[in-house]
């Protein structure tokens, strides 16, 4: 199984990047996914989930509005839209899938069992 981050890069604060996660499984459909993020010395944090048919969304407060997530599971792809970026949004970002996380801990890394290789964001002032 494979999760392929992409779509960082360095951008100014108040713009815009799309991060896409490609994953080869087979039944990707099933997966309840979740993009994370980890910055310099700080621990993991969720970012943003989406169940299996993209009918129900879960974000983090401090991105509420900012965000957005989404999912073509005809392209086994999830996204993350990340609008008026600021420079505390810096750090890598993680895809995750995992077919059974319940949606009362979607925001708990530990849940995932599939984790991508992450891709570097950073946000200048």
């Amino acid at each position: 199984v494979q999760l392929q981050a992409s779509g960082g890069g360095l951008v100014q604060a108040g713009g815009s990047l799309r991060l896409s996660c490609a994953a080869s499984l087979r039944t990707f459909s099933s997966y309840t996914m979740g993009w994370f993020r980890q910055a310099p010395g700080k621990e993991r944090e969720f970012v943003a989930a989406i169940n299996w048919s993209g009918g129900s969304t879960y974000y983090a407060d401090s991105v509420k509005g900012r965000f957005t997530i989404s999912r073509d599971n005809a392209k086994n792809t999830v996204y993350l839209q990340m609008n008026s970026l600021k420079p505390e949004d810096t750090a890598v970002y993680y895809c995750a899938a995992d077919l059974l996380v319940r949606r009362t801990v979607v925001a708990d890394w530990s849940k995932y069992q599939y984790w991508g290789q992450g891709t570097e964001v950073t946000v200048s002032s």
